[in-house]
């Protein structure tokens, strides 16, 4: 699933290529008609065509397209989308779902194999994405906001790391690493972490999203760059899909438990409870 890492490498990779450039034409192709969340896909394509791209923007999982009539395209590639730059001859991917024209001959493809993504086009981006919280990467995620969102919480830690309004941008795959990296227990309750796991905490959210952005993201499955490449983080992790492997802090074995309704990865020995 494209976490922060994954969306801001897209970002990278389109910005430079999509600046400036006039969208032809917008083709949300049939069976794919529920991505289209605040017009209907014949609005949304009539909307979006004639338009210039200004600039390309992020907040957490959520790619924000700026418009000059001052609308923001706002992308959420949910589990399996992607949206992939190439010349218009390329051939339609075997699960594409839109195909944005460019007035530079160039197409962008809208890929997505569960058909989860979502469009929406709006005047402000939070009406797309009113729960969010601070992006994990922006100064407001700062120590004493996550110890606040923390603060009395019995919840599992896991499972607020995974709550966008409290660090937009983290998944599963970055939670997992994190709680790693901090020697943190994913089970352990949100409100018991002291003053100084939290910071440590925080800190490692940070390394693991950096560590995976020099990567070009995780490609565990489904998930490509903006000019169709995979990410090569997956190589790199720590605990994440590696359970009965040994922990390459301790040599203990990696396990795998059902928390928050995600498959969890941690070492029973660096990540007490």
């Amino acid at each position: 699933m494209p976490e922060l890492p994954e969306v801001e490498t897209i970002r990278r990779d389109l910005a430079p290529l999509l600046h400036g450039r006039r969208i032809e034409r917008v083709r949300i192709h049939p069976g794919s008609e529920r991505m289209a969340i605040s017009h209907s896909p014949r609005e949304m394509e009539h909307a979006l065509a004639g338009r210039k791209i200004e600039d390309l923007g992020r907040h957490g999982k959520y790619l924000l397209i700026h418009l000059d009539d001052g609308q923001t395209w706002v992308v959420h590639l949910r589990m399996t989308g992607s949206l992939v730059h190439g010349d218009a001859s390329m051939p339609a991917h075997r699960f594409e779902r839109a195909r944005i024209d460019l007035d530079d001959r160039c197409t962008v493809r809208f890929n997505d194999m569960r058909k989860f993504g979502t469009w929406h086009l709006v005047e402000d981006p939070r009406e797309a994405m009113p729960q969010s919280g601070p992006d994990a990467l922006s100064e407001a995620f700062s120590d004493a906001w996550l110890e606040a969102r923390l603060k009395g919480r019995t919840a599992p830690i896991k499972a607020l790391l995974l709550d966008q309004r409290v660090a937009a941008g983290v998944g599963n795959i970055y939670a997992d690493e994190a709680l790693w990296i901090a020697r943190v227990h994913p089970g352990r309750e949100g409100g018991s972490l002291s003053r100084a796991k939290v910071k440590a905490l925080r800190a490692a959210v940070l390394e693991t999203l950096h560590a995976s952005l020099g990567a070009r993201g995780s490609s565990f499955s489904d998930y490509r760059d903006g000019l169709g490449g995979e990410g090569l983080h997956h190589v790199q992790v720590h605990v994440f899909r590696r359970e009965g492997q040994p922990c390459e802090r301790c040599g203990t074995e990696i396990r795998k438990m059902r928390l928050a309704g995600r498959g969890t990865h941690y070492c029973p020995r660096c990540q007490r409870a």
